[in-house]
């Protein structure tokens, strides 16, 4: 990955460089919805984090990124490998995987590989995207314009964890858990409800108004495209502490404490807000538990609980016919109001 911009060298948009931290800390947070201006680095964000990450290690000769770690989660696959003696273990980095949008659902799920069954009259499974982005990151870029029968089938796959493809003769079970990274433009139209519900986090991109930003976001990309590997190596002090961080922050994540008073905080802040049912709360939760862990704070505070509430809950707000301001403003509102 020596051509991807490092993260550590992107020039403002923190709420989106935390929300990916937080879901790179604990991915049970959810997928992280980017919405915003064109040109402003989300794809750059996504790609950068996955490249800063630490190599995972994998059942070797399994195409599905199976964690030998984890022998409940195998594919049949990885039994198989199993069964024939010790398994051998090899480190691959964290997959992005991109979603296209007029991907068909047999490239996405996986099929009848046709090649061997020409060739060889067998039948076989050719996997698809999404055993490819076990482990790591789906991305969708201009996710508002994802069909719907796709988003259909990662609806079931997210809830499930676990991709079923039963077609052709085949009957096909894999793991399947991925940290799902949409963007889009809000003037290209919106998200469905459904889908909308299924991302932990969503942020607002905006393109910098601060001329010392702008000028330093040109002139860092200027120096990458001259000279990429000069520019990685200036960075790469940065991008190790970085990294080191995430992985601490991973050990620590399930020692974070979350008290009574910090649950009831979360929970009245949702009921002031109206969400519906309980992603909120348990979003807010773990995306508050997993900042405190970055943060190396042994407790969740209301510090953690007011930074991250507007991610967590700005895109589970009802519309209020009788209340026009933004999702954003009416969140910092509640805040304001519950937290003082």
């Amino acid at each position: 990955m020596a051509s991807v911009f490092p993260f550590s060298a992107i020039v403002g948009q923190d709420e989106m460089k935390l929300a990916l931290l937080i879901a790179a800390v604990d991915p049970k947070v959810g997928g992280v919805l980017a919405f915003g201006d064109r040109g402003a680095g989300k794809s750059t964000a996504v790609r950068a984090l996955a490249a800063l990450l630490p190599k995972m290690k994998v059942v070797a000769g399994s195409r599905y990124n199976c964690d030998p770690e984890r022998p409940e989660e195998f594919s049949d696959e990885s039994r198989a490998l199993a069964a024939r003696g010790p398994l051998k273990i090899a480190q691959v980095p964290v997959p992005v995987v991109d979603l296209p949008l007029g991907a068909t659902e047999d490239r996405v799920v996986g099929a009848l590989d046709l090649e061997r069954a020409l060739a060889k009259g067998e039948k076989a499974f050719e996997p698809g995207l999404l055993a490819r982005a076990h482990r790591g990151f789906l991305y969708i870029d201009e996710a508002n314009l994802l069909e719907d029968h796709l988003v259909d089938l990662l609806l079931d796959v997210a809830a499930s964890g676990e991709n079923v493809v039963e077609r052709e003769g085949l009957s096909i079970r894999h793991p399947a858990r991925f940290v799902l990274v949409g963007t889009g433009n809000p003037e290209e139209g919106e998200l469905r409800p459904q889908l909308l519900d299924r991302f932990g986090l969503s942020v607002e991109v905006k393109t910098p108004d601060n001329l010392k930003d702008r000028i330093e976001v040109v002139r860092r990309r200027d120096a990458f495209e001259r000279d990429g590997a000069a520019f990685i190596a200036s960075w790469a002090k940065e991008e190790t502490k970085l990294r080191k961080k995430i992985v601490v922050a991973r050990e620590r994540s399930p020692s974070v404490a979350v008290s009574d008073a910090a649950l009831e905080r979360a929970a009245t802040l949702c009921m002031t807000l109206g969400t519906d049912g309980l992603r909120g709360e348990l979003t807010l939760m773990r995306a508050a538990r997993a900042l405190a862990a970055l943060e190396g704070a042994s407790d969740v505070t209301d510090a953690h609980l007011k930074r991250i509430a507007p991610s967590a809950l700005r895109h589970r707000l009802r519309r209020n016919p009788l209340d026009d301001a933004g999702s954003s403003v009416r969140v910092d509102r509640a805040v304001a109001e519950i937290f003082g």
